[in-house]
């Protein structure tokens, strides 16, 4: 069976980053990744190693680039990893509504396919 990540609300995940100064985006990058690495299947990703590296100077760069890397494999589009990796340094924002809304157009086709 494969694996179905998470419907999220945009909207609540807005309040939510405000509602924690922040920190709720910190969260969000750590499931999404672990999200991504059970999609694709890749034994090599290391969403915790990534998630404590965006503290790290010139970690960040190492986990934007993975988090790219895998969420090209993982896209329904074949996002770019090198478009995603400027994106989180021009505009992260765009990003996080790129990456969620194709999570959540997963989650919905996994929600109509499936037999009740």
């Amino acid at each position: 069976m494969a694996a179905v990540p998470k419907k999220r609300n945009m909207l609540m995940q807005v309040l939510l980053t405000v509602v924690t100064c922040g920190l709720y985006v910190i969260y969000w990058f750590y499931v999404i990744s672990e999200e991504l690495k059970q999609i694709t299947n890749d034994a090599e990703a290391s969403p915790a190693l990534w998630t404590v590296l965006l503290f790290v100077p010139f970690g960040a760069f190492y986990s934007y680039y993975k988090f790219g890397e895998i969420y090209e494999k993982a896209s329904t589009e074949q996002f770019n990893r090198w478009l995603m990796f400027v994106l989180w340094l021009v505009f992260a924002p765009a990003v996080w509504f790129i990456v969620q809304m194709d999570m959540n157009k997963r989650a919905d086709a996994a929600a109509t396919s499936t037999p009740s």
